[in-house]
């Protein structure tokens, strides 16, 4: 499965010292002189060598690397958080541990741990991508055979595997929803609008509209940072039109949360005075006064698929990508002002009566 490493023979030859002095420079002893030092860093970062902090434990022991990388861009936002409890539930009963760690959409910091989880030997990563990730970042991991399943984001080009939502069905049934309750300006709030996340989404939802004969209108569109102060600033933005929306589309479900605390900041009750519909149906959702209208995606489950399609790929020694996009699913609850007899609003089980419409 994986190509031949750059070792510690290689470096040392290359440099023109012993196997003994790179050992040293690797473990930042004192007793290497900075020329040498120097010499022997630069000949290893020619060479792409990656530090493998775990190597001389697991030869010892003559076992396997145990460790899986999971990277998402955004731990703050619940989602990711239910994501990774799916992907513990796999591997962990695989005998494998997770290492978690959060870029905050920032690119730099997502090279900086990859190549962390690297040194110390991961089997296998499973990544949701910082905002402008290129294909090309991951490259060096393909290359060593290391397999990764890229999940959320999808990255055109990786070569690798990946597991995304249906996000245009989802957007369409949400659109299509709120139009037979008889809105006519509909807004799709939220979202970086330089990810592609954000582009199915908003196709989806550009569909939607077109398909309703309501006409698509760039003002409706309003993209702001996927969080909760994001979706204030959304519909502060939405609210200020000329020409007012009556309902919204959101990127997520952060989104959505964030539209109803700018709608009561302005005395105005979501379900009631305007209607709002999410997409993840994260735990909260439900719990949420009033109960969120979103498009359900199982973030568990994408975290399940995703683990299992990465232990599929170490486990046969071979990195082939695949692709999978998952169904996805509109759940009717209260903040879209539908059904406000129904037994949802009475209190009873939302999964129990609801209008669960299973996307097109």
């Amino acid at each position: 499965m994986t190509k031949a490493r750059v070792t510690v023979i290689d470096i040392a030859k290359a440099a023109g010292v012993s196997k003994s002095t790179v050992s040293l420079v690797l473990q930042g002893s004192s007793l290497v002189n900075e020329a040498t030092r120097a010499k022997v860093n630069t000949v290893m970062r020619d060479l792409g060598y990656v530090y493998n902090r775990g190597a001389a434990n697991l030869r010892q022991a003559g076992a396997k690397s145990r460790i899986i990388g999971v990277v998402v861009n955004d731990l703050t936002n619940s989602f990711f958080a239910e994501l990774a409890v799916g992907v513990d539930m796999v591997v962990q009963s695989a005998g494998f541990v997770q290492f978690l760690s959060n870029t905050g959409e920032s690119i730099d910091r997502q090279r900086e741990v990859v190549a962390s989880m690297r040194e110390h030997g991961i089997s296998g990563l499973i990544v949701s991508p910082a905002r402008a990730t290129d294909a090309a970042d991951f490259k060096p991991l393909v290359a060593a055979g290391i397999p990764v399943v890229v999940v959320v984001r999808n990255l055109p080009g990786a070569k690798v595997s990946s597991i995304v939502s249906d996000n245009r069905a989802g957007m369409v049934s949400a659109v299509k929803h709120l139009a037979g309750l008889g809105h006519k300006r509909i807004a799709f709030l939220g979202g970086f609008p330089d990810t592609a996340v954000f582009d199915d989404r908003l196709a989806g939802y550009r569909n939607g509209v077109e398909a309703a004969g309501l006409g698509y209108h760039e003002e409706l569109v309003i993209s702001s940072a996927p969080s909760r102060a994001g979706g204030v600033e959304a519909i502060g933005k939405a609210i200020a039109l000329g020409l007012r929306p009556t309902a919204a589309v959101c990127f997520n479900d952060a989104v959505a949360f964030g539209v109803c605390d700018g709608l009561r900041s302005r005395r105005l009750e979501p379900g009631v005075d305007f209607a709002v519909v999410g997409f993840d149906d994260v735990i909260e959702a439900q719990a949420a006064v009033p109960a969120l209208t979103t498009v359900s995606v199982d973030p568990q489950g994408i975290g399940r698929r995703g683990a299992q399609m990465l232990l599929k790929q170490i486990n046969a020694g071979k990195a082939e990508a695949e692709t999978m996009t998952t169904a996805v699913r509109l759940v009717v609850r209260e903040s879209c002002g539908a059904g406000k007899t129904a037994p949802a609003r009475a209190g009873k089980s939302v999964k129990s009566k609801q209008d669960a419409e299973e996307c097109p």
